[in-house]
C-alpha cells in the first residue's frame, strides 16, 4: 500500500457469517417445530373424520364436480321416488298382506299349496315319538301299508294351548326325525281347535339358536368396526325393512318384479350408502358407479333372459303360482332376484375402488388423473377376479344338490349347463359378473376425476 492510498477498514467477515448462521439455525428450528406440530395434529385427528369408509382427510372437491354429481344422482333419486309411488301396494292391499288375509283369499280359490300357506304356525313340544309302523292316514297322502311315525305333541300356544294331540308323519328319507322333548312348529288349518286332524307337525323351532347366532354376528361387527360397525348394522336393518315392507308386498300384489327390484336397489343405495359411509363426494361417487352398473345388469338380465327363454319355473316358484294363481311372472322373479343379489357385491366393489383412489391421492397429491386411474385399476383387477370367483362359488353352493342330481343322470356338460334349473344359475353368475367388471373402470374413472377436481389434501 502506497502513502497516497487511503486507509481501508477491515472487512467484518466473521460477524456477518455468524449472524447468517444464527438466522438459518433459527429458521431450521422453526421448521422442525412446525413439522412436529403438524405431525402431532395429524396424529391427534380422528381417522376418516367425516367419511365412513377410509382414513384421513379427503380432497376438497370442486364446485363444478359437486354440481355434476348432483345433476346425475338427483334424477335417479326422483325416479326411485316415482317408482315407490307407482309400485307400492295400496293401503288396503298392504294390510291384506300383513294380516294374512291375502293368503287366506288365495286358499279360498285354490287348493293344495294355497291351503298350506294359509295355515297358522303354532309352537309345540313332542311328548312321545313312536317308532315307525305300518299305517294309513288319508291326510298324509301315503298308501296303505307304508311306514309312518306316530307323534304325541303338546300345543304350547293357540286356542287349544296345553292340549296333547296325536298326529302322524309319513315315512321315508325326506321326513325329519323327532325325539321326545323336541320343540316343533305345528301348522293349524283353522276350524275346530279340538279336532286333531287340523294339526300337522311341519318343522322344528330354531328361534333361540338363530338369535344367538345373530348376537354373535352383531358383536363381531361392532368389535371390529366400532361406530362404523354400528352404522353397518343399522344399514342392514334398513335393507331388511326395504325388502320386507316394499319388495315382498309389491310382488305379492302383482307389481312387475324387475322394476320393483330396480327401485328397491336404488332406495337401498340412497339410504344405506350415506348411513355407512357418510355424506361426501366419495359416497356420491360410489353410489353413481353402483347405479350405472345396476342399470347395465338390469338391461343384460332382460335381454339374455329373453334370448335364453328361461321360464323361472323351479319348485319354489311353482308352489308360489299354486298359491297366488297364474298371474305371477316367474321369469320376472328370477331376474329381480338376480338384480338384488348383485347389489351386495357391487356395493363392495364400488366403495372399495372409490376409497382406493382417495387414499392414493392422499398419499401422493401430485399424481394426475391418469396415474390415479392406472394405480387404482391394478387393485381393481385383483378385486374383480376374486369377486367373480365369489359369485360362481356362491351360486354353485346354492345349487349343489341340483348339480349332484344332474351328474347322476349321466347327461353331458353341455346338457347340464343349458338345462332350465342350471341355466338360471349360469345367467345369474355371468350377468352379475359383467356388471361387476363394468363397475370397476367406471367407478375408478369417476373417482379419479372427482378426487383431482379440487385442492389437494394434506399428505400423510
Amino acid at each position: 500500500m502506497t502513502p497516497e492510498d487511503p486507509p481501508t477498514a477491515p472487512i467484518p467477515v466473521r460477524p456477518v457469517s455468524s449472524e447468517r448462521h444464527s438466522r438459518a439455525h433459527r429458521t431450521r428450528e422453526s421448521a422442525v417445530r412446525s413439522d412436529r406440530k403438524g405431525r402431532s395434529r395429524r396424529r391427534g385427528a380422528p381417522a376418516g373424520h367425516g367419511h365412513g369408509h377410509g382414513h384421513g382427510p379427503a380432497p376438497a372437491v370442486g364446485r363444478t364436480v359437486r354440481r355434476l354429481l348432483a345433476a346425475l344422482l338427483v334424477p335417479c333419486g326422483l325416479a326411485v321416488v316415482v317408482g315407490l309411488v307407482l309400485l307400492a301396494p295400496s293401503p288396503s292391499e298392504y294390510r291384506a298382506v300383513l294380516d294374512g288375509s291375502h293368503a287366506a283369499a288365495a286358499a279360498g280359490t285354490t287348493t293344495g299349496a294355497a291351503a298350506a300357506v294359509a295355515t297358522q304356525p303354532l309352537d309345540g313340544t313332542v311328548v312321545r315319538a313312536g317308532a315307525e309302523a305300518d299305517c294309513s292316514d288319508p291326510t298324509l297322502a301315503v298308501e296303505a301299508g307304508t311306514g309312518c311315525f306316530p307323534l304325541q305333541v303338546r300345543l304350547d300356544e293357540g286356542p287349544a294351548s296345553g292340549r296333547t294331540i296325536d298326529t302322524l308323519l309319513p315315512g321315508g328319507p325326506a321326513t325329519p326325525r323327532f325325539a321326545d322333548g323336541d320343540a316343533v312348529v305345528v301348522a293349524w288349518s283353522g276350524g275346530d281347535p279340538a279336532d286333531a286332524s287340523g294339526y300337522q307337525v311341519v318343522d322344528r323351532q330354531r328361534g333361540g339358536s338363530m338369535l344367538l347366532l345373530a348376537g354373535v354376528f352383531a358383536l363381531a361387527v361392532v368389535l371390529l368396526g366400532r361406530w362404523q360397525g354400528l352404522a353397518a348394522l343399522g344399514a342392514l336393518g334398513i335393507t331388511l325393512v326395504v325388502l320386507g315392507l316394499f319388495v315382498l308386498p309389491a310382488l305379492l300384489t302383482g307389481a312387475p318384479p324387475v322394476p320393483v327390484a330396480l327401485v328397491a336397489s336404488g332406495l337401498i343405495v340412497a339410504v344405506v350408502f350415506p348411513t355407512i359411509h357418510g355424506f361426501s363426494a366419495r359416497t356420491a361417487t360410489a353410489a353413481l358407479g353402483t347405479v350405472v352398473s345396476l342399470g347395465l345388469i338390469g338391461v343384460l338380465a332382460l335381454v339374455f333372459g329373453g334370448l335364453t327363454r328361461l321360464t323361472g319355473l323351479d319348485d319354489s316358484s311353482t308352489e308360489l303360482i299354486g298359491v297366488l294363481g297364474a298371474g305371477i311372472d316367474a321369469r320376472g322373479l328370477l331376474l329381480a332376484g338376480l338384480i338384488i343379489g348383485a347389489l351386495g357385491v357391487l356395493d363392495d366393489v364400488t366403495v372399495t375402488q372409490t376409497s382406493t383412489v382417495w387414499e392414493l391421492h392422499r398419499a401422493d397429491a401430485s399424481s394426475g388423473t391418469r396415474e390415479l386411474y392406472a394405480a387404482a385399476m391394478r387393485v381393481g383387477r385383483d378385486h374383480v377376479a376374486s369377486a367373480v370367483n365369489t359369485l360362481v362359488l356362491a351360486y354353485a353352493g346354492a345349487a349343489l344338490p341340483l348339480l349332484l342330481l344332474f351328474t347322476l343322470s349321466g347327461r353331458g356338460v353341455g346338457d347340464l349347463l343349458t338345462a332350465e334349473d342350471v341355466a338360471q344359475e349360469v345367467l345369474r353368475t355371468l350377468v352379475g359378473s359383467i356388471g361387476i367388471v363394468a363397475a370397476v373402470p367406471v367407478t375408478t374413472l369417476v373417482a379419479a376425476v372427482v378426487a383431482r377436481s379440487g385442492r389437494s389434501p394434506v399428505p400423510a
